[in-house]
């Protein structure tokens, strides 16, 4: 409804932005430095963040950057299954049958990456995530997987996307041998005060509109609100302009913003 009584071309906080409009914030930014740091490594990383803090847009930014002759992006987040589970979803992405034994299926995984190196020059980065569902041993075998002891170099790197309780997990005992192979961990955290303007502009400008429609007062309502975390900005920017556009505003100020609180009973 607000898209007509803005004059927007699209919903701007609404519709996933493409890995070329995505607002490079200075949490992302590190981010993606340190994920780039982590493919150039071959190793095993580990990325965290609160729900909605950007952090899939922080490594579809990293991949969207890669040299797709040079890497293969493997990227699994059904990972609340089997270790058999996790081995199909990773078969299925590279375009392997699926396998019907864990070792098989483990077998199978290994030797397409080794094919993938050897052959085709590429390097294969797998993305897990949601990985904080991930029960205990299939984090063990994805352990196993990067593996490769007898080569000079890893032949694939192994990024773990995940809620902060993810840091938790890998903290305990059970755990030290995958805690040690991990050469980045990153938390991600969301836009900064002085970064929300800008962001609110970025993705109204997308939308085809030069004006600013989020007044100071209204931005800091927001900015308290979402805490500065990208996906709960969207929400609320975009409950807050269906507030102002049926109150016929011109722009969305502080009432408007709570009134999308009240809505979303945030």
């Amino acid at each position: 409804m607000y898209q007509r009584h803005f004059a927007l071309t699209r919903m701007p906080f609404e519709t996933p932005a493409e890995a070329d409009e995505l607002f490079v914030s200075n949490a992302s930014r590190e981010a993606e430095a340190r994920l780039g740091h982590l493919i150039e490594l071959r190793g095993m990383g580990l990325l965290t963040g609160e729900a909605g803090s950007g952090k899939t847009t922080a490594v579809r930014r990293a991949a969207a950057g890669l040299h797709p002759g040079l890497h293969r992006v493997l990227y699994v987040s059904l990972t609340t299954g089997s270790v058999l589970d996790m081995y199909r979803s990773l078969a299925w992405e590279v375009g392997l049958p699926a396998e019907h034994s864990r070792a098989a299926a483990h077998n199978a995984i290994r030797a397409e990456v080794s094919r993938l190196a050897a052959e085709a020059g590429q390097l294969p980065v797998i993305v897990i995530d949601e990985a904080h569902h991930l029960r205990n041993d299939v984090l063990e075998d994805l352990r196993l997987l990067t593996n490769f002891s007898m080569d000079a170099e890893s032949r694939l790197c192994l990024i773990l996307v995940g809620l902060t309780e993810l840091r938790r997990r890998l903290a305990m005992a059970v755990h030290e041998s995958l805690a040690q192979r991990l050469v980045v961990r990153h938390h991600l955290a969301g836009l900064q005060r002085d970064e929300l303007d800008a962001y609110l502009a970025h993705r109204l400008r997308l939308a085809g509109c030069e004006l600013p429609l989020f007044g100071p007062p209204a931005a800091e309502a927001l900015f308290q609100a979402s805490r500065g975390l990208p996906r709960l900005v969207n929400r609320i920017a975009h409950y807050a302009l269906s507030a102002a556009a049926l109150g016929k505003a011109r722009a969305v100020d502080e009432t408007h913003v709570q009134h999308a609180l009240d809505e979303l009973r945030l």
